[in-house]
């Protein structure tokens, strides 16, 4: 029996970035979503058991009403349960999503005093930035999408970056961070080490500002609550409904 809230989603296309780096886009009748927001990918294993796991949505909800696709940027871990079974799959084959999205890393939750956004990720975690910039235009007087990968090839989705680097003009900085090999136009180490020093604002020419900046971080738990203090350092606080703040995060693995 298929467990309550799942839906039958179909594969149209998928692309694949690196051998185990991979988008697929599933066609399905979820509700409606915001910029930002996930949903659940659910499979059956060997055992018959339902395995599902999160994974933020990247296409945009103006894209999605008129196609009624939903694209997903996944790694395939080598010891996971499920994401070995999606890198299996092709346009044509099924797979199960949940048909209420659910997140608050949206443009609603960011608090009405902030003028400059700044979009932190790693890895596949850049996802859900994309559905945000690919949505209708952003008021912000500066946004900064941050992308920390391994390798040069983890770099995905350049040509989408590029699009909205001229859409927003000069209102959008891409600050990307390749770790592992040295790239020409990134910086290398890790996001909260280039937090502490400065490289971030200096290579965004934007300054953490507590009265402009606020910043989701979005990523590897490791990552986040390493940035997180960093933030803490320099003066920001976590953003609460309760309480406005200065950043929010949501981990991603």
């Amino acid at each position: 029996m298929v467990p309550h809230g799942l839906i039958p989603g179909k594969v149209v296309h998928r692309i694949d970035w690196t051998p185990s780096q991979f988008s697929i886009a599933v066609r399905a009748d979820i509700d409606p979503f915001v910029a930002g927001q996930f949903t659940k990918l659910a499979l059956q294993n060997e055992h018959g058991d339902w395995v599902r796991r999160a994974y933020s949505i990247v296409t945009p909800p103006t894209e999605y009403s008129l196609t009624g696709d939903l694209e997903f940027l996944i790694v395939a871990a080598s010891q996971g349960e499920l994401s070995p079974k999606l890198h299996q799959l092709q346009s044509g084959d099924s797979v199960w999503v949940a048909k209420q999205p659910a997140g608050f890393m949206t443009i609603e939750e960011v608090p009405e005093y902030a003028k400059q956004l700044w979009l932190v990720s790693s890895g596949t975690a850049i996802g859900p930035y994309l559905s945000i910039l690919m949505a209708p235009l952003l008021s912000f007087e500066k946004i900064v999408l941050v992308h920390a990968v391994r390798e040069k090839r983890d770099l995905v989705y350049r040509a989408q970056i590029e699009t909205q680097l001229q859409r927003y003009a000069r209102r959008l900085k891409y600050v990307p961070i390749v770790s592992r090999e040295s790239v020409s136009g990134t910086l290398s180490g890790r996001i909260p080490a280039l937090l502490r020093d400065g490289s971030l604002e200096n290579t965004a020419a934007v300054s953490l500002n507590p009265e402009k900046s606020f910043v989701y971080l979005c990523g590897n738990p490791a990552m986040v609550k390493e940035s997180v203090q960093a933030l803490i350092e320099k003066g920001l606080n976590k953003h609460l409904r309760r309480k406005s703040g200065h950043f929010s995060s949501e981990t991603y693995w």
